[in-house]
């Protein structure tokens, strides 16, 4: 019941202002306006091969809804565009962009960027073999981060008499520790004067805790030098992998282990200075639209809004 003109312009109007506002200027339902930029990337979609000439490639998956839901994206390194989104975050959701590219184009992709997930790392073996795999920075480093906190947590459940065997100390030594976690999360560069107060209190009363810190920064030092010297970096990559296996914190082990198995997608990350950056900003703007949208009610909705906004093929005003 809308002519193609209206269609536009309420997609151009969808993809500059907030799904609500746009439902109460052009007197239609929220749902119709979803339908509608839905329909409209169908016909962009189908107009335009946006898959064509791709070489390096970034994936990920971002929530999108209460629930578990997931979608999974791919962009292109290139050009920063979003080129695919399907909602799911598994082996067979991937193998679906994979059999829409086809085995000819897979074949000339030659650098994929990702987390360590495996069921990532088994399709992309398989449908893309002569693709260099590697491993996201900023990945890696939060597996360092989580790691921290999870040494943050055990002692703290020492100081309140949870840990196995051990005492409870002074309830104020207790509350100390619960309140570390910014001190020990953020970069030291970036930490206030009480933050560091609070960093020096944990090296002479928690040397462990400390130790655990200063792992997690070693970890990022070494994509910090991956900026100037890629060499370097992966010294200090195996420095590291030695120093964490010595460190006597399980933890931190087992986190060496994990490093150690995705070691050579590190060095390629490193090596080529790609990473899932511009996979992340696509991230943080689909977040946005969802935000904006307040809410979606189908998936295909929020795919079409995000492709129509981060596809490089913006819709257009009609003309009068």
């Amino acid at each position: 019941g809308h002519t193609r003109a209206f269609d536009q312009m309420v997609s151009w109007l969808a993809v500059h202002t907030a799904k609500s506002a746009v439902s109460q200027l052009m007197r239609i339902s929220w749902r119709t306006v979803g339908a509608l930029v839905a329909r409209v990337w169908a016909d962009t979609g189908a107009a335009v091969d946006r898959l064509e000439g791709l070489r390096r490639i970034g994936i990920d998956e971002i929530s999108y809804k209460k629930g578990h839901r997931y979608l999974t994206v791919v962009v292109d390194h290139d050009t920063g565009w979003l080129v695919w989104a399907s909602p799911g975050k598994s082996a067979a959701t991937l193998n679906a962009f994979f059999d829409l590219l086809g085995d000819e184009r897979a074949a000339k992709i030659t650098h994929v960027s990702a987390d360590g997930a495996d069921w990532i790392t088994t399709v992309i073996r398989r449908r893309c073999p002569n693709a260099v795999r590697c491993a996201d920075a900023f990945h890696v480093v939060a597996w360092a981060t989580d790691a921290v906190d999870r040494v943050r947590r055990q002692a703290w459940n020492e100081a309140t008499g949870r840990g196995a065997g051990r005492r409870g100390v002074a309830v104020g030594t207790a509350r100390q520790l619960k309140n570390t976690r910014w001190a020990l999360w953020k970069n030291p560069e970036n930490l206030t004067d009480a933050q560091q107060a609070k960093l020096a209190w944990i090296a002479k009363t928690h040397p462990r805790l400390h130790r655990a810190w200063a792992l997690k920064e070693g970890l990022r030092l070494v994509f910090t030098l991956a900026k100037t010297s890629p060499t370097a970096a992966v010294e200090a990559l195996d420095r590291w992998i030695g120093w964490a296996r010595r460190s006597r914190i399980d933890i931190f082990i087992d986190l060496q282990r994990r490093v150690t198995r995705h070691r050579d997608q590190i060095i390629a990350a490193i090596t080529h200075g790609l990473s899932n950056g511009r996979i992340e900003s696509v991230n943080a703007k689909i977040r946005l639209i969802t935000r904006m949208a307040f809410g979606f009610h189908s998936s295909e909705a929020l795919i079409a809004m995000a492709m129509l906004s981060l596809g490089g093929h913006r819709p257009e005003l009609p003309r009068p």
